[in-house]
């Protein structure tokens, strides 16, 4: 997934189930994760009642093509696999939890001052690099630094200049250019921590519950650290294989070559679930596969009625059954779906292809032309999701033409810049990270190009009050005005899906970056 496209995936910071009241959001709780008591592995006399025991080598597979491998932990990360290994090796921040949306990581506990602009992160006590040297507030903030230098870096630190990230002591500072009560949630997914004045990127120790051990071309092998911070992990070891198709790295698991392929998307679970000797895990709203319409002047689709009549044109039913097997949902254009103040409220829409023909012919648009569509196989389904989007369309006069490309070239030259084109994300549970990231005018991934002067108002209203009924009422406003007029088309939302031999316990159930902590993970014997 890509800069944070990985993943991007967060649920909102409301007073409600499954989520964490601003009043807890302001001083977070001491910690390594949620519901992580950081007990010692248990031993393999226990293993009969069913509980964890220590030891043995998980074998991984993960999709990514050899042409976007990257190790730069602030780089884009392309293939989940790439994203795997990093987050096995370093620490970030913050990470999703599964009673609260934002749980300790690397930073023990947050607290913000009056303004909401100020927070301060204090680091978990114990945490080393691998080297055994001790994890510092200035190795923080150089590293938040570097991120905040890479091409997404307002993106990923929305609102904060490099020279607002300092220390103080051993606390770590971070101050917004304007309130921001979601700051901490916003540090889940990138904001990887490694040395001062790192070099070697590439061998660059980190602060996580694995080591590496070696790395060969996309493949890496990682030994458990047992001297993480947040509790010794079960396995030994951790072997990560990369494959380039969903198909490829099932096999491997039927053919007893890994114990888990990861994202595998839902042909494999399909076929995977008539045998008894294979788990299908299944884990809601995990991952978006939306429809991007460049918003801005010049594009074809620049006319909000044009992107309205291309919403009205889908058969999201359809969609869900076709590309995703049924191992999914119906969606609404609106990105944060898990969130629990997501707006169930809104008007679903359907198929209705005389009011889409009509608005199309308001708009004056050129249904002479053929648009292109360009897509990647990065992920199961995103290409088939193109191809049905291209037949369904066709029915409301719009000629598409569906050009897949190698992730290479569709991150370097489409993303961002195409008028017509797929993208995904994972972690899916904040509508507020989604409006950061995404959406509001300037956002270092705005892959819209859109800009809506009102909607910037009201993201700035949601982020900048403790008020809860006030805070509500302007994310219900920020989901209608993208239900409205934003440059998504969102038809449908995919269960993530991994399939695992029968050994394997305790995989993670949460969606995005939440399903890469291995930690807990263990094997029966």
């Amino acid at each position: 997934m890509n800069g944070d496209k990985v993943d991007l995936s967060r649920r909102q910071l409301l007073a409600s189930a499954g989520g964490i009241s601003l009043a807890a959001l302001l001083t977070a709780c001491g910690g390594t994760g949620d519901g992580d008591s950081g007990a010692t592995p248990t031993s393999a006399a226990t293993a009969a009642q069913g509980e964890p025991v220590s030891g043995g080598t998980l074998r991984i597979g993960a999709l990514g093509r050899a042409n976007a491998i990257t190790r730069d932990p602030h780089g884009t990360q392309a293939n989940e696999s790439d994203y795997l290994i990093i987050s096995l090796i370093y620490d970030t921040l913050t990470a999703p939890g599964a009673s609260q949306n934002t749980a300790p990581r690397l930073a023990a506990s947050w607290k913000a001052d009056d303004d909401v602009k100020t927070w301060r992160f204090t680091l978990a006590q114990g945490a080393t690099f691998h080297d055994g040297t001790p994890v510092t507030a200035q190795d923080v903030v150089w590293s938040l630094r570097r991120l905040r230098e890479t091409p997404s870096g307002e993106a990923r630190l929305p609102g904060i200049k490099a020279a607002d990230i300092t220390a103080d002591g051993d606390t770590v500072v971070l101050t917004s250019d304007y309130a921001n009560a979601d700051l901490p949630l916003l540090l889940r997914l990138t904001t990887f921590v490694m040395k001062k004045d790192t070099q070697d990127v590439a061998g660059a120790p980190g602060s996580g519950p694995f080591k590496l051990d070696w790395y060969r071309d996309g493949n890496a092998r990682l030994v458990r650290n047992d001297a993480w911070h947040g509790g010794k992990p079960y396995l030994d070891a951790i072997e990560v294989k990369i494959f380039e198709s969903p198909q490829a790295m099932a096999n491997a698991l039927l053919s007893g070559q890994i114990d888990v392929a990861s994202n595998v998307g839902a042909v494999a679970a399909r076929t995977a679930a008539t045998r008894s000797d294979i788990q299908v895990l299944r884990r809601p709203d995990d991952m978006a596969m939306p429809i991007v319409m460049r918003t801005a002047e010049g594009s074809p689709f620049a006319d909000p009625r044009v992107r309205e009549a291309l919403r009205l044109a889908v058969d999201r039913e359809a969609m869900v059954a076709q590309v995703l097997s049924g191992y999914g949902r119906v969606a609404n254009d609106v990105l944060g779906t898990g969130d629990p103040a997501y707006a169930k409220d809104l008007p679903q829409r359907t198929r209705d292809l005389a009011r889409a023909k009509q608005l199309l012919q308001e708009a004056g648009f050129d249904l002479s032309k053929t648009y292109r569509l360009r897509t990647t196989e990065d992920i199961a389904g995103l290409a088939e999701s193109a191809t049905l989007f291209a037949t369904q369309v066709r029915e409301a006069g719009v000629q598409v033409e569906v050009v897949k490309e190698d992730s290479g070239t569709f991150w370097d030259k489409t993303w961002r810049k195409g008028d017509l084109y797929t993208t995904y994300w994972g972690t899916n549970d904040s509508v507020i990270f989604f409006t950061s990231k995404l959406m509001v005018t300037g956002a270092g991934q705005n892959e819209t190009a859109w800009s809506d002067a009102e909607f910037d108002r009201t993201y700035k209203q949601a982020v900048g009050t403790l008020d809860e009924a006030a805070r509500a009422r302007a994310l219900h406003r920020l989901q209608e005005i993208q239900h409205e007029r934003s440059g998504y088309l969102l038809w449908g939302m995919a269960d993530g899906i991994d399939l695992a031999v029968p050994a394997v316990r305790d995989l993670p159930k949460l969606p995005g970056y939440g399903r890469v902590q291995l930690e807990r993970v263990w094997l029966a014997r």
